[in-house]
């Protein structure tokens, strides 16, 4: 069967946007060169973020000949513009998963999100990535229902899934930690954290490549000729592979129309500050965690390695921006704290991440040789170096654990191709008056 996205002509030259990331990359990949000529491998990893650079060294490691294809530059999607977080479980509550699959495969899908944040640890201490890892994640009640809510979910967590890394923290010993008065409670959990996200990107880009994986950016794939073996079409080659992984995510480009609407693009945009000074930073986050809020459309942020406050928040689903966006981040870290009046703003930016309905993650297999992962729903930093894993493992004949995942079942988003936006702007506008109550 051939699947076709469009007639193959030149991709345009995506370039990894402004960012404090782009311009504080400390791992040097050397050149990349487009994809030209009829190239043999046994697998063409198409997607050059964290989940193909985790397949493409995984599978290199065992030994496979691996194509890696970019559209764009290494770390151009939401890999190497994100928050940084690195936390165990999903983009949803298990109580989803549990309902889907049954109490023993959402434990099984838990223990291994939680390998997902040491497997994260594992390769930034073994590849020695410069991408600035720290311990220390605040989760943090803006109104009252929510320390109920994270109460809840800490005894829960603790019963149901044996994990008891979370504690509940009130009054000066949150104050400890996140200097404001803005959250009466939040639940510290001290096996998640935060990093550079585009160093760990290239980090694991670079191990690929040293495992031996071939990386080719500015190759956007533009057909998948599904068959044994596949072929994968470029502007300037073809890639013949006995197997291919799509990790494309939030820009899948119609190459496997079976999963049409089965995400939606959410726009995120972050700032940085101006560097802290030290006594600034610590009445800010004096234990370096990263925190986010427990709203719907939740805000999020941490220091970087250079003592910047990155700031996350905001969504768009129609790809505008939202109205008065400077504005409104900038009252929000105002009002966190003070005690940064007068810090400049000195980067803005935006991207895209991949959500599913449910917002469960979306892993499968198409055929007996294409594999895909997607659909991380803001919980991708560790989760889509595991994605990576699985695959590779699958490829290698040991599909019980992908298995785990892809059993998870999907639907598309209603409203078909024209009335999928809309809709789903309307029931976030919902959530954003909930937010307020």
């Amino acid at each position: 069967m051939n699947t076709q996205a469009s007639p193959p002509t030149p991709s345009p030259r995506l370039e990894r946007p402004a960012s404090w990331y782009r311009d504080s990359i400390a791992v040097d990949l050397g050149a990349c060169p487009p994809l030209a000529g009829e190239v043999r491998a046994d697998v063409c990893v198409i997607g050059g973020g964290i989940t193909g650079c985790s397949a493409a060294l995984h599978l290199a490691e065992q030994g496979y000949a691996v194509v890696l294809l970019e559209a764009g530059e290494l770390g151009f999607g939401a890999s190497g513009r994100s928050g940084g977080q690195v936390l165990p479980g999903l983009g949803t509550d298990m109580a989803t998963v549990e309902k889907a699959l049954g109490l023993a495969a959402a434990r099984d899908i838990w223990t291994m999100s939680r390998e997902a944040v040491h497997l994260t640890a594992e390769r930034v201490a073994r590849h020695a990535i410069p991408c600035d890892l720290a311990w220390g994640y605040l989760h943090a009640a803006v109104k009252p229902r929510h320390v109920r809510e994270l109460a809840e979910f800490r005894d829960r967590m603790a019963r149901d899934y044996d994990y008891h890394a979370l504690t509940l923290l009130e009054g000066e010993a949150l104050r400890e930690r996140v200097v404001t008065d803005a959250y009466p409670a939040a639940l510290h959990e001290r096996e998640a954290g935060h990093l550079h996200p585009l160093n760990y990107t290239l980090g694991l880009a670079r191990a690929a490549r040293e495992a031996g994986a071939t990386l080719h950016e500015h190759s956007a794939a533009l057909e998948i000729r599904r068959g044994q073996p596949a072929r994968v079409v470029t502007a300037g080659g073809r890639v013949t592979a006995d197997f291919v992984v799509l990790g494309t995510n939030a820009y899948p480009s119609g190459l496997a129309p079976e999963l049409a609407g089965r995400v939606m693009r959410a726009a995120n945009y972050m700032i940085a500050t101006a560097p802290l000074t030290a006594d600034q930073a610590a009445r800010v986050l004096p234990h370096n965690d990263a925190l986010s809020d427990a709203n719907f459309v939740l805000d999020y942020y941490r220091l970087s390695g250079d003592r910047r406050l990155i700031y996350g928040g905001e969504v768009s689903y129609d790809g505008r921006e939202p109205r008065g966006l400077e504005a409104t981040m900038d009252a929000k870290i105002a009002r966190l704290f003070p005690v940064l009046s007068g810090v400049p703003i000195d980067y803005r930016w935006g991207g895209d991440v991949a959500i599913t309905l449910d917002r469960a993650p979306d892993f499968g297999r198409l055929g007996a040789n294409l594999y895909y992962a997607q659909g991380y729903s803001g919980h991708g930093m560790a989760l889509a170096g595991l994605a990576g894993k699985l695959m590779a493992e699958a490829i290698a004949g040991q599909s019980e654990r992908f298995d785990v995942f892809a059993a998870m079942p999907h639907r598309r988003f209603p409203g078909g191709s024209l009335l999928r936006t809309p809709l789903l702007v309307l029931a976030t506008t919902f959530y954003k008056l909930r937010d307020r109550l």
